[in-house]
Order: structure tokens, then sequence, then C-alpha cells
């Protein structure tokens, strides 16, 4: 397994991290603790889920999965999610400073610790002003509560702005933002990667196989069936899978993927998971797993090694579909201008 640090924190995890939304959803006690188990025994430490994931039923698994296995835990670097509603209250959501005690102290419980290494904001509360949610992190690192703090599915200039206003605080930093990232969702390299650069903060994607779009199970025209997301709730996952079908560019990366993992005798899936881990800002990819097998050849991506002609080939198969302005070539044209008369 590979390890990188945390962000710009000093924290070390491991280049892959275990999503469990699964938990206690698609899949049962006994498997969530097996793909744990699975996961530690392969070098991962670093273990994501949120308050809202089964109804906060993922975060009992996982705690007493540590609690029955201290040695391990010891290693586990945890990260949790607060924001969503976990009540019918009309403070049992958001980024308030009273919504994310009762949050984050609920899900200390429901997972057995005392503090929590990485706590994320699970998305923008446009109605609690930005210094409120920013001064609560600030005491809850303070109060060993946390050790860090970080931001999931925020925009570039969110990011930018809590980054800002942070530093002008003197606000102990942000280390971390969840995006949705894969070969077939780029859209966020236009503003939220330079932002994430430009700040320091590590990337902690997401469906980085695109609802299982990019493990190679799908053929055109053909809709998946019985065990997927789309098979088992087609309102979940695969919502647009018809637009996604009828695109080529959908096509022309899936085959890409398929010649270049037919080369290396490894799976579609761990040619998407390498090529996302090679990309900038990364930390850790996050995999979601509800069976053994699938978190097994998931895992298989640490030990792909892809040449520089074939990160490129993906990365030219999958490039975004761009309008002219401001991130097509018009725009690109408009930035790369020479300087004139100071214009």
């Amino acid at each position: 397994m590979e390890y990188r640090t945390l962000g710009r924190s000093g924290a070390v995890v491991s280049a892959h991290a275990l999503g469990t939304m699964t938990f206690g959803a698609e899949a049962d006690e006994a498997t969530s603790g097996e793909i744990l188990t699975t996961f530690v025994e392969a070098g991962g430490t670093f273990v994501d889920t949120a308050d809202v994931y089964s109804a906060g039923v993922s975060e009992e698994i996982i705690g007493r999965w540590l609690a029955d296995h201290p040695t391990e835990a010891a290693s586990i670097v945890l990260a949790t999610k607060g924001r969503f509603p976990m009540g019918d209250g009309p403070n049992d959501v958001g980024l308030s400073r009273r919504h994310l005690r009762s949050a984050l102290d609920a899900s200390l419980a429901r997972l057995g610790v005392d503090h929590i290494d990485l706590y994320q904001m699970h998305a923008w509360d446009a109605l609690t002003p930005i210094d409120e949610t920013l001064r609560f992190l600030d005491d809850a690192v303070t109060a060993g509560k946390i050790s860090y703090y970080g931001f999931s599915n925020y925009l570039g200039w969110q990011l930018t702005k809590a980054v800002a206003v942070a530093s002008a605080s003197s606000f102990t930093a942000p280390v971390t933002l969840q995006p949705q990232y894969n070969l077939l969702v780029r859209d966020i390299e236009h503003e939220i990667v330079p932002a994430a650069l430009d700040a320091g903060i590590g990337l902690l994607p997401w469906s980085p196989l695109a609802g299982g779009w990019l493990s190679g199970k799908y053929e055109r025209d053909v809709p998946p069936t019985g065990s997927t997301r789309l098979g088992e709730n087609p309102k979940r996952g695969m919502e647009a899978w018809e637009a996604r079908n009828a695109n080529e560019r959908t096509w022309r990366v899936l085959d890409a993927v398929a010649e270049i993992a037919d080369a290396h005798s490894a799976s579609a899936s761990q040619v998407s998971l390498a090529w996302l881990g090679a990309q900038p800002a990364m930390t850790s990819v996050i995999l979601g797993a509800r069976t053994i097998e699938q978190l097994t050849d998931n895992l298989g991506a640490v030990d792909l090694a892809l040449s520089a002609e074939e990160l490129q080939r993906l990365t030219d198969a999958s490039a975004p579909e761009l309008d002219d302005y401001p991130y097509g070539a018009a725009g690109i044209a408009q930035r790369n201008r020479p300087v004139d008369g100071g214009r």
C-alpha cells in the first residue's frame, strides 16, 4: 500500500480509503466487518463514513468493529461527516454551531471513540455564516474532539472563501476536500482542483468508478440488471444511464480503459483507479465496496503502474466536452493571450 500525507497536515493515510456508505445498507454487519478486516490486512489505514450513511448504522458498525479489534483500530485514521438532517427539527440540519455540536457528539458516541481524525462538512450551507462554522471546527480541534477538518461537495469559490476566512481569523486550516471525480466526471478540474492546489488541500474523490460505469461490466445499449445499483433501485446511482449510454465520450473512455486493462491483465476498475490516483492534489481515493470480491479487485490498483503514455491516452479520451467560454477553446485562447500594454 502507498501512503500519503492527509492534505497539508502531518498525518499519513493510505492512498486508498475505505468508503462505508454500503455498511448497513448493501452490506450487512458481518460482511461490513469482513470488508474492514480485508482492507486493514491489505495495509489500508483510512476509513471514511458519515452520520447519514444508513441513518447512523454505518458509524455504529464501524464503532463495534473498532471495539472488537483494538490492535487494528490503533492504526486507523477515521473520518466522518456532518451537515445533513438527522432529525425532524429545524436545527437538525446545516453547519451551524448548534447542529454541528450535536452531530459531532452523536458521531463520537456511535463510533465509540473520544475523537475523530477528520471531520468533514458534507456540503455547503448557504444560511450559516462561514465564520460560525469555522469557529466551531477550530474549537473542536482545541477541545481534542477532532484532529483535522475538511469539506465535501464544495465549489471552488466556496473552498477558497473558507480557506481565506480561516487564515484571516487565525483558525485551524482545512486539509481536505471530498468531491466526485473519475474518468467520466472531470469538471472539478476547471476550478476546484486549482483551488485545492493553491491552498494545499488534499483531494479524497468519491465515486471513483462513476457508479459502476468504469468497472467494465456495462455494455452499450444494454441496461444493467440484477445486482447493480440500477437493478436494485433505478433511482439511485444510475439516474442518467440513458444520457450516458447515448454519449460517445462514454464509450470512447470505456474502450480506452478496456484496452489498457487487457495489456496489463488487469481489471477495468484497477485501470480507472490507477489513473485517478495519479492526478494532481490527490491524497486518497475512496473505494466503495459491498462485497469482499469488489474490494479485493479495487485494491489491485495499488500495484498497477500505468505508463505516461497510457495515462495521457486516458486523459485525452476522457477530455471534458466544453463550450467555448470560459473553459473551451475561446477561453483558453483568452487566458493565454500575451500581455500587451498592461492588459
